[in-house]
């Protein structure tokens, strides 16, 4: 069977987008899956994306890990997947999707920027030498001072699989403060265990993380990753973040038919 796919990224965090509504692809496959996103034997990506119907909103979010497994929320994912659904005509400038963690509501610009809205962010776990929170899927900032030359791979693979994290493990986050405003960071992402170009719900974490330690008293953070720069933004009562928005391109890059 062939199946026609496209490629999209967003600050170099790129995917494999299908249009599921027929509900043709065999989507418990993981090992399909994760032949897709393989970089040498398949089309390559850090995820795949299937686009399905719902009947409580313009379209569902099905997102799987490079490895194949079914995961939690993926923000730039969750950006391409709304321009994606643009190009399909299935929305025009506004939507509103669910993924895993419940409803999304989602704007595109006139110069393709998209902005995401998040999950409201209520509680936050502050350590001596890290932050712990859940921006649709859990995350661990860590301030570091080299962090061009940092081994994210190697430091990060060693916390995600720690005791601190258990079987279900963590995405990792190392994190430099360039100015009052700005951040900048590197992400490991379970699922994919390597070091991403760019992490959507990392970016959300890492803004927020540093706003509730006191890095920042900014509400609007601009996060410089190894693809780009997203902008978060946020509203904070009582130290509970609310009205939440993921920003940033989302592109497409081309588009092919595989066979499975």
């Amino acid at each position: 069977m062939q199946v026609e796919f496209y490629k999209y990224q967003g600050t170099g965090n790129d995917f494999v987008m299908i249009d599921n509504r027929l509900e043709t692809f065999p989507k418990q496959d993981r090992m399909l899956v994760a032949h897709l996103c393989n970089r040498r034997f398949g089309i390559g990506g850090d995820g795949l994306i299937l686009l399905e119907n719902d009947i409580t909103s313009d379209f569902k979010m099905v997102y799987y890990n490079s490895d194949g497994s079914q995961s939690t929320m993926c923000g730039n994912g969750g950006r391409c997947l709304v321009a994606f659904s643009k190009k399909l005509n299935i929305i025009g400038n506004s939507t509103t999707f669910n993924a895993v963690d419940g409803l999304h509501h989602a704007t595109v610009s006139e110069n393709g920027i998209v902005s995401l809205q998040m999950i409201d962010v209520l509680h936050i776990k502050k350590e001596l030498d890290y932050t712990f929170l859940d921006t649709g899927s859990p995350h661990h900032v860590q301030v570091v001072d080299d962090l061009e030359n940092y081994n994210v791979k190697e430091q990060g693979a060693a916390i995600r699989y720690s005791e601190l994290y258990g079987k279900q493990g963590s995405n990792i986050n190392f994190v430099k403060k360039i100015d009052a405003t700005t951040f900048s960071l590197r992400t490991y992402e379970r699922g994919v265990e390597e070091e991403t170009l760019a992490c959507g719900t990392g970016a959300t974490a890492v803004a927020i993380a540093m706003n509730a330690t006191g890095a920042t008293d900014a509400t609007s953070i601009d996060l410089n990753v190894e693809g780009g720069t997203l902008v978060v933004t946020f509203d904070k009562k009582d130290n509970q973040y609310t009205n939440v928005y993921l920003k940033g391109p989302a592109e497409f890059v081309f588009k092919g038919t595989v066979e499975i």
